[in-house]
C-alpha cells in the first residue's frame, strides 16, 4: 500500500487537500450515471444476460477468485459462461480472445489467469460491448460476466455483483483522489447483491471467504517442499496485507516482503535481487513464469461462498432459463 492509499484507510488528515476535486469527481460520476439512465448516452444491450462483477473502490476487493467461481456455479447450473474485461494496462483497440500463447503485457494478468483457470473464453477491450458482442459471435456462450464492469454503462446489464474488501472496508469513504471510491457509496442500495470478502460490512447481505490451497511451483516441474524455508513474498495487487495473512493462516513462515503497485508489470531484473524461496499470488505468477526460478511457487486461493447466497443465485438464474 502506498502513503496516498495509507491517507485513504488511514484517515490521513491530507486527504482532505483534496476533497474539491473529490466533489467534482463526484458530480461527474454521478452526471454520467443520471446520463445514461435517462438516455443522454446510449447504452447497449447485447442478446444474452450480462452479469456484471465489479466494486465501487479502487484496488483489490476478490473479484478475480470471485469470477472462477462465479464460472463453475453457472456452468454447474447448465449455462455456458464467456467472460469480457478490460485488459488492464494492455494496448488492446479491438476484442482480441485470449490464448495461451498470449503475454499478461498482451491481454493484462487477470484476464490471463482468468481463460486459463475458468476454462471459459475470455475476451478484452476497453469497449465491453465490443467484447461481449465479439465473445457471442465466435462461442456459444449463453450467459456474459463483465470483469470490473460496474462503471461500464454502455454496456447494459441484467446482475451487478459488487465485491467489497471485508478488511479495508471503503477507507474514508472519500471519492477519487480524497478516498478510494469511484462511486458513492449510495451506490451500493441500488445493486442486485454486495459481497463482503473475508469480514465484515453493514451493507452486505452475503459472504466470501478465500481458501488457500497447496503452493505451486512457477516453473510447472517442482514441489511444494514439506518443510520449506521461510519465503519472501512478492505481490502486485490491491491489499498485499491480505496475502499475508493468508501465507501466515496456513502456517508458512515469511522472512521478507517485496510489494510493487497493483497491475506492476514484472521482469527478471525487478526481481533479480530477490532472495528465495519466493512465494508470490497467483495473478503475479502468470507474469513471471517465463524467467521464474525452480525455488519460485504462488499460492492459489479459491472462493466459498455461502449457500444462502447460491440459494439467492439460482433464483436470479432462474429468469434466464430456456
Amino acid at each position: 500500500m502506498n502513503w496516498w492509499e495509507k491517507g485513504w484507510y488511514r484517515q490521513h488528515p491530507f486527504t482532505l487537500l483534496f476533497w474539491p476535486l473529490s466533489l467534482l469527481y463526484r458530480l461527474i460520476a454521478l452526471l454520467r450515471r443520471l446520463g445514461y439512465q435517462r438516455g443522454w448516452f446510449k447504452s447497449f444491450a447485447v442478446e444474452k444476460p450480462v452479469v456484471i462483477v465489479g466494486n465501487i473502490s479502487v484496488g483489490g476487493t476478490g473479484k478475480t477468485p470471485f469470477t472462477l467461481w462465479l464460472c463453475a456455479f453457472l456452468t454447474s447450473q447448465g449455462f455456458t459462461p464467456g467472460i469480457v474485461s478490460r485488459g488492464y494496462g494492455a494496448r488492446i483497440t479491438q476484442p482480441v480472445r485470449v490464448t495461451p500463447l498470449h503475454l499478461a503485457a498482451d491481454v493484462g494478468d487477470e484476464p490471463l489467469l482468468l481463460a486459463a483457470k475458468s476454462l471459459c473464453p475470455v475476451v478484452v477491450c476497453p469497449d465491453r460491448v465490443a467484447a461481449a458482442e465479439y465473445l457471442l459471435a465466435t462461442t456459444d456462450c449463453d450467459i456474459v460476466i463483465s470483469d470490473d464492469g460496474l462503471q461500464h454503462y454502455r454496456l447494459q446489464r441484467d446482475l451487478e455483483l459488487v465485491l467489497i474488501d471485508g478488511q479495508r472496508g471503503l477507507g474514508n469513504q472519500h471519492l477519487l483522489p480524497a478516498g478510494p471510491l469511484r462511486e458513492p457509496v449510495s451506490r451500493l442500495q441500488s445493486v442486485d447483491a454486495v459481497i463482503v470478502n473475508s469480514g465484515d460490512f453493514a451493507l452486505a447481505k452475503h459472504k466470501m471467504q478465500l481458501k488457500a490451497v497447496t503452493p505451486q511451483a512457477l516453473d510447472g516441474q517442482s514441489h511444494w517442499p514439506e518443510q520449506t524455508q521461510a519465503v519472501t513474498l512478492v505481490a502486485a495487487i490491491g491489499n498485499p496485507q491480505r496475502f499475508v495473512e493468508t501465507v501466515k493462516s496456513v502456517g508458512i513462515e515469511i522472512k521478507a516482503t517485496a510489494f510493487f503497485r497493483d497491475h506492476f508489470a514484472f521482469d527478471e531484473h525487478s526481481l533479480a535481487d530477490i532472495e528465495g524461496p519466493v512465494l508470490m499470488t497467483e495473478k503475479d505468477a502468470v507474469k513471471c513464469r517465463a524467467f521464474a526460478k525452480a525455488n519460485w511457487y504462488y499460492l492459489p486461493v479459491e472462493a466459498e461462498l455461502s449457500d444462502e447466497f447460491k440459494f439467492w443465485l439460482r433464483q436470479q438464474l432462474r429468469q434466464w432459463r430456456d
